[in-house]
């Protein structure tokens, strides 16, 4: 016989449960540096998380005050560290801006190459390490195996390997190396004797050849994976508007299904760099996308930045076979202590982040009165409450690692 309400030996209980508050770092693997999410969960769900930053702060805009801007060009390299040409580039720009400096098309094809190098390096990097994020280890390896050979053919062109300070207002510190040994990991990788020696621009070459059609096995290992898929498909959704809302930028906003690409859409002195190049705009949707996937979702975002390595391939071979015939000087002559006009200039480039960018006023005098950078790290990390509420504890670091963020370009 069923028991029923009524019967003696049914004791009522009120059933309730806790929220409970869980720090997700600062020291944490799947946050991508010294950042702290303070998670309010209840059981497996979270119901808010708050970011709290500053942990890696070094008053680089307030330095910024205190010195020329040459004299800057290597704290940029620090911002986004895993990608400091594009931070250099971004700051040279700005003070070109403002001092009405014209770069000639040589600067400007080899400032092309290089910066679209160290994207691939970036996103190398980003594709690796959300690997690890959600417990698969093998893309990771290969990832660092082919950006080493990018970061060797950087430290043949200026002798650093993670912060550059190559790309300099009015061009680059150099031009590239006529000569070089070929790098011991693409010797390695294409049969090639470790004493071969052939141009700059030969080894770079050589290793897009092999490299492209590496793509491929990265889509197989991770982008078309079933397990892959099923973590980040439909997990932290990011509609249109409130990508747009945040001011997120870059492959988090395209993955959204925004058109937007500073490269093609921004300001002009930047867009003349790329203007004579054919390349395409990675955003989502995507015709090849799995069924499960969303719009705006972590496989989206994922996917545009390994278009978008497709895309810097395809650049590449454009800007390396022109080079040779550019015409100008790889820098115009720069005075170290020139005197910046009693003006202010913003501009902002699309770096493997999104959009960085800088700001600067001049007071007549050699050292600016305000250097301000705007980080597109800062911005994408805005929406992490928003895309997290609901979801497991487990999708946290799916969600996270979706966003690509760099914690030094977010404290400065």
């Amino acid at each position: 016989m069923p028991l029923t309400i009524e019967d003696p030996r049914v004791v009522e209980f009120d059933v309730r449960t806790d929220e409970m508050l869980v720090n997700m770092g600062p020291q944490h693997p799947s946050t991508h540096g010294v950042l702290r999410l303070l998670l309010k969960t209840d059981g497996e769900v979270v119901h808010d998380v708050t970011p709290h930053i500053g942990y890696l702060h070094r008053c680089a805009e307030k330095i910024g005050e205190n010195l020329t801007p040459v004299q800057w060009i290597p704290y940029t390299d620090r911002m986004d560290y895993l990608a400091g040409m594009n931070m250099n580039l971004g700051w040279s720009l700005a003070v070109e801006k403002l001092l009405g400096i014209e770069v000639p098309e040589r600067a400007m094809t080899l400032r092309v190459i290089i910066a679209e190098l160290n994207r691939i390096a970036s996103h190398l990097v980003a594709m690796g390490t959300y690997g690890l994020d959600l417990g698969t280890f093998s893309p990771f390896l290969y990832a660092f195996r082919e950006r080493e050979i990018i970061l060797d053919l950087f430290e043949e062109t200026c002798g650093a390997r993670l912060t550059y300070s190559y790309l300099t207002i009015g061009g680059a510190t150099h031009d590239l190396p006529a000569e070089i040994l070929i790098p011991p990991g693409l010797a390695g990788l294409t049969g090639r004797s470790p004493d071969t020696r052939l141009s700059w621009l030969d080894a770079a070459s050589l290793f897009l050849d092999w490299f492209e059609p590496r793509i491929q096995e990265y889509h197989t290992l991770l982008t078309r994976n079933s397990i892959f898929i099923k973590r980040t498909a439909g997990i932290g959704v990011l509609p249109r508007e409130l990508a747009i809302s945040h001011g997120c930028t870059g492959p988090v906003l395209r993955g959204s299904g925004i058109d937007w690409d500073l490269r093609r859409d921004g300001d002009p002195i930047y867009t003349r760099m790329y203007k004579d190049y054919d390349f395409d705009v990675a955003v989502a949707p995507f015709d090849d996308a799995p069924p499960e996937v969303v719009v705006g979702d972590s496989w989206c975002r994922f996917f545009v930045r390994m278009m978008e390595v497709v895309q810097s391939v395809r650049i590449l071979r454009q800007a390396i076979e022109r080079y040779p015939n550019t015409e100008g000087t790889h820098r115009v002559p720069h005075k170290f202590n020139a005197k910046l006009p009693r003006k202010e200039v913003y501009l902002e480039t699309e770096c493997p982040r999104g959009a960085m960018g800088f700001y600067v006023v001049g007071k007549n005098d050699a050292i600016p009165l305000r250097a301000r950078a705007k980080s597109s790290s800062f911005c994408n990390l805005s929406v992490t409450a928003e895309l997290c509420r609901g979801v497991l504890v487990a999708d946290v670091p799916a969600i996270v690692g979706s966003l690509d963020i760099v914690m030094g370009e977010i404290d400065r």
